[in-house]
């Protein structure tokens, strides 16, 4: 995300919050945005103030178990993740972070089936389509990669960086395959979309 984007985003969401400091909303973006930032130990406090003024905003808990993941703190942020999805079951990103946190805890199979569930909630969620991959490999469901990979370079509604990403891999599937027409091809596809400018 752009730095400077994200240094207004915060100069106006603290201005928002200094015209109405119960608004919970605000509280919860600025916890996002201070998180984009870098800045954990601030987005907590800020997202822990946003759950204080308003208990059932489903997504200040995702954010904070994101937080939380961010800080190592992995079992705290599956609690808080879980009680995302539990205020609102149909939150695709607490899914898919949960999916994050579960493989962070070596709860492959949870994790898997986390994020296929925002993947169902959201079929065109980018991130969640992108973990689903990192999962699958290390799962070692190499056709169900190599197939998940080939529709994100074939979706219109992905950008070229994450299609880059599909095509390596494809590449590195087929090689661990040890296919290696395929990862030959699978190379040229990755050459084609950097000479696309899919990385800049």
């Amino acid at each position: 995300k752009d730095l400077g984007k994200l240094r207004e985003a915060e100069i106006s969401t603290r201005k928002a919050i200094a015209i109405n400091p119960h608004f919970a909303d605000a509280h919860s973006n600025l916890g996002a945005i201070l998180k984009d930032l870098g800045k954990l130990r601030e987005a907590e406090i800020s997202t822990r103030k946003a759950i204080k003024i308003n208990p059932d905003l489903a997504m200040a808990y995702s954010n904070l178990g994101g937080i939380l993941r961010g800080l190592g703190k992995f079992q705290k942020a599956e609690i808080y993740t879980r009680k995302a999805i539990e205020i609102n079951p149909y939150l695709s990103m607490a899914h898919s972070n949960l999916g994050g946190i579960l493989r962070d805890l070596g709860k492959l199979r949870e994790a898997e089936i986390s994020t296929r569930e925002a993947i169902e909630i959201n079929p065109n969620y980018s991130d969640a389509n992108f973990n689903l991959s990192d999962l699958l490999c290390d799962l070692g469901k190499l056709d169900e990669l190599i197939i998940l990979s080939k529709s994100t370079i074939e979706s219109k509604s992905i950008n070229k960086g994450y299609k880059l990403l599909a095509s390596i891999r494809i590449t590195i599937a087929n090689l661990l395959k040890g296919n290696f027409s395929e990862t030959l091809l699978g190379i040229n596809k990755s050459n084609e979309l950097i000479d696309q400018e899919a990385i800049n």
